[in-house]
């Protein structure tokens, strides 16, 4: 029976994942698994490699997990949900909403997968489209979330939101962030938005320090469709995806926002409770 190829994501600038990765290739070999590594690293241990700026040697995966914190695991989800690639992540970070596995748990993780003792839970995204005229700019795709923010030097972020086509509200702040349900423990949470279950569909609509007392965070379902326009005059604006792929967005331009034809399939290898995980990782800042 052929090897189930497991592709690593290691985030090399951590210490304790360099010090664990030779531990860990081995654990995948001991349980009949084919680890697969990014190419700078993967002649060291003498296994299979990927390239992430190549998804032809990425669609061979069978699945994929991320060593590191939750940047780490959202980094290898823009790589492999295209894909439809199962993944999840080990957590060498801080909170791990995402990487809920810790390093007492790889060993057991690891053994589970190889058994095919899992659950695979599917997770939605968000689709983002920055259209000026007829003209597609740019296209970018969000486990946790979109950010549409002032520029590096600007002012307030003047901005109209028309939800199915309505306008919806008109925001002065530092930004917007549609959140996914996943992605409401995020950025979102910090700036006052709710906590939602996972399994909800939903979008969560939270301005960044809104010069209002009114503006508050939006629940509406993924089905409705989102328009974010500059208010004409305003300042240069930024979008970003879960952090990353920052995309120049003109006062021109208006950002349209939809749920995403891909969905992250992740692999479940734990029961999980998500009020307890909520207390316990949100209860170490009190």
């Amino acid at each position: 029976m052929q090897k189930k190829r497991l592709g690593i994501f290691p985030n090399l600038g951590k210490e304790n994942v360099r010090i664990a990765l030779p531990e860990f290739v081995q654990l995948c070999k001991d349980w009949g698994l084919e680890p697969v590594l990014p190419e700078e690293v993967a002649q060291q241990y003498g296994v299979s490699s990927y390239n992430k700026s190549e998804p032809q040697t990425l669609k061979t995966l069978d699945y994929g997990v991320s060593l590191g914190g939750d940047g780490t695991l959202l980094q290898m989800a823009r790589h492999l949900a295209p894909l439809d690639v199962p993944a999840f992540g080990i957590n060498f970070g801080k909170l791990g909403f995402l990487a809920e596995i810790d390093l007492q748990g790889m060993y057991k993780a690891i053994s589970r997968l190889a058994q095919g003792n899992y659950t695979l839970e599917s997770r939605s995204l968000l689709q983002a489209r920055v259209i000026c005229g007829d003209k597609l700019l740019a296209t970018a795709h969000a486990l946790n979330d979109l950010v549409l923010a002032k520029g590096m030097f600007s002012k307030l972020a003047h901005m109209m939101l028309f939800i199915n086509g309505r306008l919806s509200g008109k925001y002065a702040a530092d930004g917007l962030i549609i959140a996914t349900a996943t992605g409401s423990t995020a950025y979102s949470l910090s700036a006052g938005g709710p906590l939602v279950m996972p399994e909800l569909d939903v979008s969560v609509i939270t301005p960044v320090c809104a010069h209002s007392l009114t503006n508050r965070a939006l629940v509406i379902p993924m089905s409705e469709t989102i328009e974010l326009r500059p208010i004409p005059g305003s300042e240069e604006m930024l979008l970003s995806a879960d952090g990353e792929n920052v995309i120049e967005v003109p006062n021109d331009t208006s950002v349209h926002i939809a749920k995403s034809p891909y969905e992250m399939k992740f692999v479940r290898l734990t029961r999980r409770d998500y009020y307890q995980t909520w207390q316990q990782k949100l209860m170490r800042n009190l």
